[in-house]
């Protein structure tokens, strides 16, 4: 229940309302926040190979949109870079 609730905070933070799922920002926060949470699981479970390949896939994925939103509006994507923190 409460993963419903943090995804309906994030979308609507970075989209424009709760129920805007499929706008490139709050796509990117949402990956963000799930890699975070992979991250986190693989410091203390080393040996698990499936979620390190699901977590490898996930930032290929933001990376695609990153790449996306940095030709469509370099300004928003600075913006987001900066707001979530993100190495670039």
């Amino acid at each position: 229940m409460s993963e419903t609730i943090d995804k309906k905070k994030i979308f609507k933070k970075y989209g424009n309302n709760e129920k805007d799922t499929g706008s490139v920002y709050s796509q990117i926060a949402l990956f963000t926040e799930r890699i975070n949470q992979l991250t986190n699981h693989l410091k203390l479970n080393k040996k698990d190979f499936n979620t390190q390949r699901s977590l490898q896939l996930m930032v290929g994925k933001r990376r695609n949109l990153l790449d996306y939103l940095r030709e469509k509006n370099i300004i928003k994507y600075r913006e987001l870079i900066k707001d979530l923190k993100l190495r670039r």
